[in-house]
């Protein structure tokens, strides 16, 4: 190798080659050996660019000799004989086009050559050794010299009129087509194209006319589902809004669910416990059937001046009652279906009512309460001496309660004891049991049953208080300690009456409740005192009484002595005769 990288015997570029190097022709410039300002070459001793102009002058005069010879010849002899086969064979195998030889190359810096001297082919053959050369472009298998690229010309279009039918069908090669990217062992479907099924692709060809992929009707069918799936959960999506807008909306604004009028026949008893709020209410009422909705309920007994008045207890109303029909039938007595115990009353016509609400034989209840009363929530300071008559009087609070058909005895005498011990507790019995002198709240609770029972009209009940407490006292004088109540005789004999006897008669009843011959309290309460009595019993009015006679409803008159008591009786007798 020489300078530059040429070989001797190459032949210099163009001099209107576009790629010429650093010596372009633009600027002018003087090859090796010529001189600058003339166009006459300028020879030098051993100058290989010399010698390699020679060797192409000679080259020039054998190409002149011989034209056919000439590479650019045979480069057109080569491109003719490509075309005529291409012609014959238009589908056959071609090699790409190349690009047509024009003498170019683009390899940085070249030799010069002498103005208006004819451009050469570099690629034409050169001597391989002492004056042998060959062509290398010159033979079918070879590619076509590279041509400068302002002598390319573009590769020839093929025609494909000729060769594209558009009512052929082409074979689909896209794996989501063909199947290719199905998992491996997986089952086909019933709707799977068999590919060997010859008839399914005439049969698709037919219905779709121009279906010419294989797979398109497959694409088409899962976009289907794809967009039906994708519907429904839009279309569900959209109801689902609307039912929680529509309901919001509803409840927020919209009235209620409510039935119309007072029910039908059809009556059902519902229980309504202790300490029952209006939803807690309007909800067992809706469960029962009475009432539709609880809001409805609610806004009626708002809207009603005496709803916010309702009580706990047993009331006997209609199914399928408006909200408003239901308050105004609650608010009745008459609907109220409770078990009532009113003040005072005794244990054993309580044992009776409960016998005669639950359907039971006379003397159940009196049975059960006889041997579970320790089971039924008495209090610790309450009495179990052997001559208390019953440990359950005075723990059967008077009030309304729920005693429904088909529950036990038991249930209901329990119920009663808690809403006692509820009572006492809230009033501090034993506070008050010390600061009156006694010895503990059974007292205080025998005191209040004393005074439910004596005294007739609650207005005198304070009074009345008084005169136990008097009477009580170690130095009474006037009955010396005893209380001669005519309640507990009646109490003992199991009686109500006004008439019990002569006194001396009456002294001889030996039994721990005859007032008239012990000293002090009863053994135990005679009835169930109210509230009422049980605050008189707890803050007597002040006064010297021992005695007390009731007159009429507005008039009861109270004595310090007997003498004085006794001219209040004939008064009172001689007015209940007329005398």
């Amino acid at each position: 190798m020489t300078e530059y990288g040429r070989s001797p015997g190459s032949e210099p570029w163009h001099p209107e080659d576009p790629l010429y190097g650093d010596q372009g022709w633009g600027g002018r410039q003087a090859a090796h050996g010529q001189s600058q300002y003339g166009d006459q070459q300028q020879s030098y001793p051993q100058d290989p660019y010399a010698q390699q102009h020679q060797h192409q002058q000679y080259q020039q005069q054998a190409y002149d000799q011989n034209p056919q010879q000439h590479p650019q010849h045979q480069n057109q002899q080569y491109e003719q004989q490509q075309y005529a086969a291409q012609q014959q064979d238009p589908y056959g195998q071609q090699p790409p086009a190349q690009p047509r030889y024009d003498g170019g190359w683009d390899s940085g810096q070249h030799a010069a050559v002498p103005y208006g001297a004819e451009p050469q082919d570099p690629y034409a053959q050169q001597p391989a050794g002492y004056g042998e050369s060959h062509d290398y472009y010159g033979t079918p298998e070879a590619y076509p010299p590279p041509r400068p690229p302002g002598r390319r010309d573009a590769p020839e279009q093929q025609s494909t009129s000729a060769e594209w039918d558009p009512d052929e069908p082409r074979e689909e090669t896209h794996p989501f087509f063909t199947g290719a990217d199905e998992p491996a062992g997986r089952e086909p479907r019933d709707n799977d194209d068999d590919p060997d099924d010859d008839t399914s692709r005439s049969t698709r060809r037919d219905r779709g006319g121009n279906d010419r992929r294989g797979g398109k009707g497959k694409k088409k069918s899962r976009n289907g589902v794809a967009c039906l799936f994708v519907s429904v959960v839009l279309v569900g999506g959209l109801g689902g809004v609307t039912y929680v807008g529509y309901t919001f909306w509803k409840k927020q604004f919209g009235a209620p669910a409510d039935y119309a009028g007072a029910g039908t026949s059809e009556q059902v008893e519902v229980e309504i416990p202790e300490g029952s709020l209006g939803y807690d209410i309007a909800n067992i009422l809706r469960k029962k059937g009475v009432i539709k909705s609880s809001d409805a309920f609610v806004a009626a007994q708002n809207g009603n001046p005496k709803g916010k008045s309702l009580q706990a207890g047993v009331y006997l109303l209609n199914k399928e009652m408006s909200a408003a029909s239901a308050i105004e039938l609650m608010l009745d007595p008459k609907s109220q279906n409770a078990l009532v115990i009113p003040e005072g009353t005794r244990n054993v016509t309580v044992y009776a009512k409960i016998d005669e609400r639950l359907g039971l034989a006379k003397g159940t209840t009196a049975k059960v309460a006889k041997t579970k009363a320790e089971s039924l929530g008495l209090p610790d300071w309450a009495e179990d001496d052997p001559d208390v008559k019953d440990p359950l009087e005075g723990f059967l609070y008077p009030a309304a309660y729920p005693v429904a058909k088909g529950s036990k005895p038991e249930a209901a005498l329990k119920r009663m004891v808690t809403r006692a011990n509820k009572e006492y507790g809230e009033l501090d019995l034993e506070a008050g049991a010390a600061k009156l002198g006694l010895k503990n709240p059974w007292e205080l609770i025998t005191v209040a049953s004393l005074v439910q029972v004596e005294g007739k009209y609650k207005h005198d009940f304070d009074k009345v208080a008084r005169v136990v407490y008097n009477r009580l006292k170690p130095g009474n004088m006037e009955t010396v300690g005893r209380l001669e109540f005519d309640s507990t005789v009646n109490y003992i004999k199991g009686q109500s009456t006004l008439d019990i006897g002569a006194v001396d008669e009456v002294r001889k009843i030996d039994d721990p409740y005859n007032t008239y011959k012990i000293i002090g309290l009863p053994s135990g309460p005679i009835s169930n005192p109210g509230a009422e009595a049980l605050h008189s019993a707890m803050n007597p009015t002040p006064g010297p009484w021992y005695y007390f006679v009731s007159i009429n409803e507005d008039k009861t008159v109270f004595a310090e002595t007997n003498e004085e008591h006794e001219r209040n009786r004939q008064e009172y007798e001689e007015g209940k005769t007329g005398q």
